[in-house]
């Protein structure tokens, strides 16, 4: 088994949609649990993660720093997991069930390479 990070990408629009109310606030994370639940139930998920702040900073080569996300960008990462699977094409079968594409977002995939210090 190999481990892979799941990074929650979303549009603003995809964030008022699904957390603009209490009501729907609710609703989304009754899903995001319920998903979280099936992924420990099988023993895929390693870490849960965390959320992550619409704001931040970027730093460049001459270590200048700049507010991010950028204002262009479509979609800013609202979050992380980390799951465990044999391949990239079963990681993706996992991440194809998260909430947040139904609403519009999107999971980017990514294998973990191991750092061998």
């Amino acid at each position: 088994m190999s481990e892979f990070i799941m990074l929650y990408r979303r549009s603003p629009e995809v964030s008022r949609e699904t957390m603009g109310s209490p009501e729907k606030a609710q609703q989304t994370m009754k899903k995001w649990r319920a998903w979280f639940k099936d992924m420990t139930d099988k023993g895929q998920l390693k870490s849960i993660g965390q959320p992550l702040e619409d704001a931040g900073k970027v730093i460049g080569k001459k270590k200048s720093v700049t507010d991010g996300p950028y204002a262009e960008t479509k979609d800013v990462i609202g979050g992380y997991s980390v799951i465990e699977a044999r391949d990239l094409d079963e990681a993706a079968k996992i991440a194809s069930g998260c909430p947040v594409i139904e609403a519009g977002g999107l999971v980017e995939v990514r294998p973990v390479r191991p750092l061998n210090l």
